[in-house]
């Protein structure tokens, strides 16, 4: 009887088989009963019809006439444990779809209403290109172990979008231990039809994800051609999502600004602009605050002064750059010098990596003694002569220096009076650089389009297509930078004597303050090649500065 229960029951094993006879109505084994019946031939039915009440324990004129379809296959479906697997990823193919909890309203429904068993509901917000989904292994491995016998999905591209998940539910189909698959939007049964079909419905769900790809892969190509960025605008700048444009962050654009300038002084390390960041209440746009990675990231992007790096490649940006790029290189220069973290010291002695030995040339350092800051020679050469310095008398020669590089408020006033005078003589020549400058551009430009066609007539590999576009985007870049300087303030010595003139009429403010930071940074804008000889600061001065120095010794030239 058990061997023939089993049969009847389409692989269902013995023992649920068994288990289920116990609570199976008597109309329920009339069911049974006369669609087994039916299948035999009419000779043998007889024979059939007296056994029956023996085995199953009903009367056999009730199997033929109270027996329906219906509830034949629902007493299948009660035999048989379902997952419920309901998924929805974030990715651009599953917007469409309905939300998870949606999902599990319709499948509970869709099981009352079949007379489905649920083992478990399963839910899952993971993409489904790419095997890898933990939870959906975790359910095949459930029923690997034969604790349900089907899955219950609103279709199949929510079990499977890639080949290696879709084989995978194919091949347990095949080999019995998915026993039964439903649906509420797609037909399958356990047929070689039904096999077919679930896997045509996998293939187009892979052509659909892969087209889909591809069609996302060609908007950004486009996009980035046209100088937009494809993506959440970082740190600095805000997504306009009306215009679909990225504009300045009216609160942190000038911040970010300053990082750059302060770091590429090569006097800020991270942890100093992070302060700086949190002194401005400056967050990330999930509002947390900034660490040394994200701050060594803005510093590495070339966003921030007009280009865009996408896959190794860069295209020319046209959004409003926070930074030009001739502060960008010097950032990245700074960057690069430093190198491997070194080792906090103990004492941060600011004027220590400034300061060369006149006799031997090894590094000046420091040390405390006795409460005082001393600097000296490390010797690390040989034997040297030369003394130690007291920070006071080290800070008093800087001051001195500065002092004499700085220029009196009467003389920098007439010297600015005369430089607008000549400022409108000087504008025909601008213009003619501008353009010859556009000139320059326009012939970049030329050189892009045919180095575009060498690549794609594969007449040169990618690697030296990459390497000689970005060259050509650099000089076109520092080409427009210098048009806009000179549209905006001049290009010209008039407006380069204007920044000095007023840069050394401040700089004597410096020398009246103790802030050691800002005068070491006044000194290393005003010369270079520092050495320490005899007790006494030497420096070679910078153009500009040496004549600074020659004025404030004649002090008659201030008058002409």
């Amino acid at each position: 009887p058990i061997g023939s229960f089993k049969q009847f029951y389409f692989g269902v094993d013995a023992a649920r088989a068994a288990a289920g006879a116990a609570w199976i109505s008597a109309a329920a084994l009339k069911v049974r009963s006369y669609f087994f019946v039916k299948t035999l031939p009419l000779g043998k039915r007889g024979a059939l019809r007296r056994q029956t009440p023996a085995l199953l324990g009903c009367k056999m004129e009730f199997f033929i006439f109270y027996s329906q379809k219906q509830t034949f296959l629902s007493l299948i479906n009660k035999l048989m444990k379902y997952f419920i697997y309901a998924r929805k990823s974030t990715d651009e193919e599953d917007r469409q779809v309905l939300s998870i909890d949606s999902q599990l309203n319709e499948l509970k429904e869709f099981a009352a209403k079949e007379k489905l068993e649920i083992a478990a509901s399963l839910c899952e917000a993971k993409t489904a290109k790419e095997p890898g989904r933990s939870i959906f292994n975790e359910m095949i491995q459930k029923i690997e172990k034969g604790e349900a016998d089907g899955i219950l999905s609103w279709h199949p591209d929510r079990l499977a979008r890639n080949p290696i998940d879709g084989g995978k539910i194919i091949y347990l189909v095949d080999t019995g231990k998915i026993k039964s698959l439903k649906f509420p939007t797609f037909w399958f049964d356990n047929t070689p039809q039904g096999k077919f079909m679930l896997n045509i419905a996998f293939g187009q769900s892979k052509y659909y994800i892969d087209n889909l790809s591809e069609n996302v892969k060609r908007g950004i190509r486009q996009k980035l051609r046209r100088g937009e960025f494809p993506g959440w605008a970082p740190t600095g700048y805000l997504n306009d999502l009306k215009n679909h444009t990225i504009i300045l962050d009216p609160q942190k654009h000038q911040a970010i600004q300053k990082i750059f300038e302060l770091y590429a002084t090569g006097d800020y390390p991270l942890e100093s602009l992070i302060a700086i960041l949190n002194a401005h209440s400056v967050k990330t746009r999930t509002n947390q605050s900034f660490t040394a990675s994200m701050i060594q990231n803005i510093l590495k992007n070339p966003f921030y002064c007009g280009i865009i790096k996408h896959k190794s490649e860069l295209y020319q940006a046209t959004h409003e750059p926070i930074i030009t790029k001739k502060l960008f290189d010097q950032t990245q220069e700074i960057m690069s010098h430093r190198g491997k973290r070194k080792q906090r010291a103990k004492h941060n002695f600011v004027f220590t990596g400034l300061i060369s030995c006149g006799i031997c040339g090894c590094a000046i350092t420091a040390e405390i003694q006795k409460g005082y800051i001393y600097y000296r020679c490390t010797k690390k050469k040989n034997h040297c002569s030369q003394k130690y310095i007291r920070q006071e008398d080290l800070i008093s020669q800087f001051k001195n220096i500065i002092q004499k590089v700085s220029l009196s408020d009467e003389w920098a006033d007439k010297m600015l009076h005369r430089l607008d005078k000549e400022k409108n003589e000087t504008d025909q020549s601008s213009n003619a650089l501008v353009f010859s400058l556009k000139n320059e551009i326009e012939v970049i430009n030329n050189k892009l389009d045919k180095l575009l066609d060498s690549h794609l007539e594969e007449i040169i590999d990618k690697d030296e297509y990459l390497k000689k576009k970005h060259k050509f985007i650099h000089q076109k870049i520092d080409f427009e930078e210098k048009i806009k300087t000179i549209q905006d303030k001049g290009n010209n010595w008039l407006e380069r004597m204007r920044d000095f003139i007023l840069e050394a009429k401040t700089i004597k403010k410096i020398a009246q303050e103790d802030d050691l930071l800002k005068i070491k940074q006044a000194i290393k804008k005003v010369g270079s090649n520092f050495i320490l000889k005899d007790k006494k600061f030497h420096f070679t001065a910078q153009k500009g500065w040496g004549l600074a120095a020659q004025s404030a010794a004649f002090p008659e030239w201030q008058g002409r």
